[in-house]
Protein backbone atom coordinates (compact mmCIF):
# COMPACT_ATOMS: atom_id res chain seq x y z
CA UNK A 1 0.00 0.00 0.00
CA UNK A 2 1.24 3.64 -0.86
CA UNK A 3 0.48 6.91 1.01
CA UNK A 4 0.64 9.80 -0.65
CA UNK A 5 1.01 13.10 1.80
CA UNK A 6 -0.35 15.99 0.27
CA UNK A 7 1.72 18.61 2.51
CA UNK A 8 5.05 18.77 4.33
CA UNK A 9 4.45 21.22 6.76
CA UNK A 10 4.92 19.79 10.21
CA UNK A 11 2.18 17.54 10.20
CA UNK A 12 2.84 16.25 6.64
CA UNK A 13 6.75 15.67 7.93
CA UNK A 14 5.92 14.05 11.06
CA UNK A 15 3.51 11.54 9.54
CA UNK A 16 6.04 10.46 6.94
CA UNK A 17 8.93 10.06 9.25
CA UNK A 18 6.61 7.93 11.31
CA UNK A 19 5.01 5.58 8.54
CA UNK A 20 8.57 5.45 6.92
CA UNK A 21 9.97 3.93 10.00
CA UNK A 22 6.97 1.74 10.08
CA UNK A 23 7.73 0.51 6.42
CA UNK A 24 5.09 2.15 5.03
CA UNK A 25 5.76 3.20 1.16
CA UNK A 26 4.89 7.05 1.30
CA UNK A 27 4.85 9.82 -2.03
CA UNK A 28 5.02 13.47 -0.67
CA UNK A 29 3.73 16.36 -2.71
CA UNK A 30 3.52 19.94 -1.42
CA UNK A 31 3.13 23.46 -2.96
CA UNK A 32 6.97 23.85 -2.90
CA UNK A 33 8.03 20.67 -4.63
CA UNK A 34 11.76 21.26 -3.53
CA UNK A 35 10.45 20.82 0.22
CA UNK A 36 8.54 17.72 -0.75
CA UNK A 37 11.75 16.47 -2.39
CA UNK A 38 14.55 16.92 -0.22
CA UNK A 39 12.29 15.46 2.87
CA UNK A 40 11.66 12.18 0.59
CA UNK A 41 15.63 12.15 0.25
CA UNK A 42 16.34 12.15 3.86
CA UNK A 43 13.73 9.38 4.17
CA UNK A 44 14.90 6.70 2.40
CA UNK A 45 14.06 4.08 -0.28
CA UNK A 46 10.63 3.90 1.36
CA UNK A 47 10.03 7.85 0.43
CA UNK A 48 9.70 9.42 -2.66
CA UNK A 49 8.28 12.93 -3.89
CA UNK A 50 6.05 13.98 -6.74
CA UNK A 51 3.56 16.38 -7.95
CA UNK A 52 0.17 16.27 -6.31
CA UNK A 53 -1.78 15.27 -9.33
CA UNK A 54 1.05 12.17 -9.51
CA UNK A 55 0.85 11.39 -5.79
CA UNK A 56 -2.76 10.91 -5.73
CA UNK A 57 -2.66 8.85 -8.68
CA UNK A 58 -0.48 6.58 -7.68
CA UNK A 59 -1.16 6.15 -4.38
CA UNK A 60 -3.72 4.00 -2.27
CA UNK A 61 -4.20 6.32 0.35
CA UNK A 62 -4.43 10.27 0.48
CA UNK A 63 -3.56 12.12 3.63
CA UNK A 64 -4.72 15.75 3.22
CA UNK A 65 -2.21 17.19 5.51
CA UNK A 66 -2.72 20.64 4.91
CA UNK A 67 -4.96 23.57 6.07
CA UNK A 68 -9.06 23.41 5.63
CA UNK A 69 -9.20 25.95 3.57
CA UNK A 70 -6.65 24.75 1.08
CA UNK A 71 -8.06 21.29 1.31
CA UNK A 72 -11.19 23.47 -0.12
CA UNK A 73 -9.10 23.76 -2.74
CA UNK A 74 -7.55 20.95 -3.51
CA UNK A 75 -9.97 18.94 -3.27
CA UNK A 76 -12.20 19.43 -6.28
CA UNK A 77 -9.61 20.01 -8.26
CA UNK A 78 -8.27 16.35 -8.03
CA UNK A 79 -12.32 14.83 -7.71
CA UNK A 80 -11.61 12.49 -10.50
CA UNK A 81 -8.34 11.10 -8.99
CA UNK A 82 -9.50 10.83 -5.49
CA UNK A 83 -12.70 8.66 -6.43
CA UNK A 84 -12.13 4.99 -5.02
CA UNK A 85 -9.26 6.00 -2.54
CA UNK A 86 -8.64 5.85 0.93
CA UNK A 87 -8.86 9.73 1.70
CA UNK A 88 -7.46 10.35 5.18
CA UNK A 89 -8.76 14.24 6.99
CA UNK A 90 -6.49 15.42 9.73
CA UNK A 91 -8.05 19.02 9.79
CA UNK A 92 -9.32 21.27 12.35
CA UNK A 93 -11.11 24.61 11.91
CA UNK A 94 -8.78 26.67 13.44
CA UNK A 95 -6.89 29.59 12.01
CA UNK A 96 -5.04 33.10 13.89
CA UNK A 97 -6.15 36.43 14.81
CA UNK A 98 -4.42 39.68 14.22
CA UNK A 99 -3.26 38.86 17.66
CA UNK A 100 -1.75 35.72 17.00
CA UNK A 101 -4.69 34.05 19.00
CA UNK A 102 -6.26 30.47 17.68
CA UNK A 103 -9.82 30.85 16.57
CA UNK A 104 -12.44 28.75 15.01
CA UNK A 105 -12.79 29.07 11.57
CA UNK A 106 -16.12 27.49 11.50
CA UNK A 107 -19.66 28.22 12.91
CA UNK A 108 -19.87 26.46 16.54
CA UNK A 109 -20.92 22.93 15.85
CA UNK A 110 -19.58 22.52 12.25
CA UNK A 111 -16.78 20.09 11.61
CA UNK A 112 -13.99 20.26 9.23
CA UNK A 113 -14.62 16.88 8.64
CA UNK A 114 -18.04 17.18 7.53
CA UNK A 115 -16.87 20.51 4.91
CA UNK A 116 -14.36 17.45 3.55
CA UNK A 117 -16.13 14.57 3.46
CA UNK A 118 -18.82 16.50 1.55
CA UNK A 119 -16.70 17.90 -1.16
CA UNK A 120 -15.31 14.50 -2.10
CA UNK A 121 -16.51 12.27 -4.34
CA UNK A 122 -19.33 9.30 -3.98
CA UNK A 123 -16.48 6.80 -4.61
CA UNK A 124 -14.02 7.74 -2.04
CA UNK A 125 -13.38 6.41 1.20
CA UNK A 126 -13.25 9.28 3.91
CA UNK A 127 -11.73 9.27 7.64
CA UNK A 128 -11.14 11.68 10.22
CA UNK A 129 -7.58 11.28 11.55
CA UNK A 130 -4.00 12.04 12.26
CA UNK A 131 -5.82 15.13 13.78
CA UNK A 132 -6.68 14.71 17.17
CA UNK A 133 -3.24 15.48 18.32
CA UNK A 134 -1.32 18.67 17.54
CA UNK A 135 1.63 18.32 15.12
CA UNK A 136 4.54 18.65 17.41
CA UNK A 137 2.85 16.02 19.71
CA UNK A 138 2.25 13.52 16.62
CA UNK A 139 5.95 14.21 16.11
CA UNK A 140 7.71 12.96 19.57
CA UNK A 141 4.40 10.68 20.60
CA UNK A 142 5.32 7.75 18.74
CA UNK A 143 6.07 4.61 20.00
CA UNK A 144 5.90 5.43 23.53
CA UNK A 145 5.41 2.50 26.24
CA UNK A 146 2.64 2.45 26.88
CA UNK A 147 1.33 3.48 23.57
CA UNK A 148 -0.39 6.76 22.75
CA UNK A 149 -4.00 6.50 21.48
CA UNK A 150 -5.08 7.98 18.25
CA UNK A 151 -8.45 8.58 17.43
CA UNK A 152 -10.13 8.19 13.87
CA UNK A 153 -13.94 9.02 12.97
CA UNK A 154 -15.57 7.29 9.84
CA UNK A 155 -18.69 5.87 8.46
CA UNK A 156 -16.45 3.43 6.21
CA UNK A 157 -15.43 0.18 6.86
CA UNK A 158 -12.38 0.45 4.32
CA UNK A 159 -11.32 3.51 5.35
CA UNK A 160 -11.71 2.38 9.23
CA UNK A 161 -9.37 -0.61 8.65
CA UNK A 162 -7.09 1.59 6.42
CA UNK A 163 -6.97 4.02 9.60
CA UNK A 164 -6.07 1.20 11.77
CA UNK A 165 -2.92 0.16 9.91
CA UNK A 166 -1.67 3.28 9.17
CA UNK A 167 -2.09 5.02 13.33
CA UNK A 168 -0.56 1.18 14.36
CA UNK A 169 2.44 1.61 11.77
CA UNK A 170 2.83 5.26 12.76
CA UNK A 171 3.68 3.94 16.24
CA UNK A 172 0.06 4.98 17.68
CA UNK A 173 -2.93 2.61 19.05
CA UNK A 174 -6.08 3.66 16.94
CA UNK A 175 -9.41 3.81 18.21
CA UNK A 176 -12.56 5.02 16.62
CA UNK A 177 -14.76 7.68 18.23
CA UNK A 178 -18.06 7.42 16.06
CA UNK A 179 -19.23 8.31 12.32
CA UNK A 180 -18.32 11.68 10.30
CA UNK A 181 -20.88 13.44 12.87
CA UNK A 182 -18.64 12.88 16.01
CA UNK A 183 -15.38 13.90 14.02
CA UNK A 184 -15.70 17.51 15.91
CA UNK A 185 -14.73 15.68 19.41
CA UNK A 186 -11.16 14.98 17.94
CA UNK A 187 -10.85 18.64 15.99
CA UNK A 188 -9.89 21.65 17.39
CA UNK A 189 -10.45 24.31 18.86
CA UNK A 190 -12.72 22.77 21.35
CA UNK A 191 -13.66 19.20 20.94
CA UNK A 192 -13.09 17.23 24.14
CA UNK A 193 -10.53 14.61 23.00
CA UNK A 194 -8.57 16.77 20.81
CA UNK A 195 -4.92 17.22 22.40
CA UNK A 196 -5.68 14.73 24.97
CA UNK A 197 -2.20 12.38 25.82
CA UNK A 198 -3.97 9.38 26.51
CA UNK A 199 -3.46 5.32 26.51
CA UNK A 200 -6.06 2.73 25.47
CA UNK A 201 -7.25 2.53 28.89
CA UNK A 202 -8.34 6.09 29.51
CA UNK A 203 -9.22 6.93 26.27
CA UNK A 204 -12.00 4.23 25.63
CA UNK A 205 -13.43 5.94 29.80
CA UNK A 206 -13.09 8.85 28.24
CA UNK A 207 -14.78 7.54 24.88
CA UNK A 208 -17.46 6.04 27.28
CA UNK A 209 -18.01 9.09 29.41
CA UNK A 210 -18.61 11.23 26.51
CA UNK A 211 -21.27 8.76 24.92
CA UNK A 212 -23.24 8.29 28.03
CA UNK A 213 -23.72 12.02 28.60
CA UNK A 214 -24.90 12.52 24.95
Amino acid sequence: MTTAIIGAGNLGSALARHLVAGDELVVLAAAEEAHAKALADELGTNASAASVEDAIAGADVVVLAIWLDQAREVVPAQTRLLENKVVVDPSNPIGFDENGQMIRTLPEGQSSGSVVAGLLPAGAHYVKAFGSLGADQLATGANQEPRIVLFYATDDDTAGETAQRLISAAGFVPLKVGGVSDAGRIEGPDGDLQGRILDLDQALAEVATEGAKA
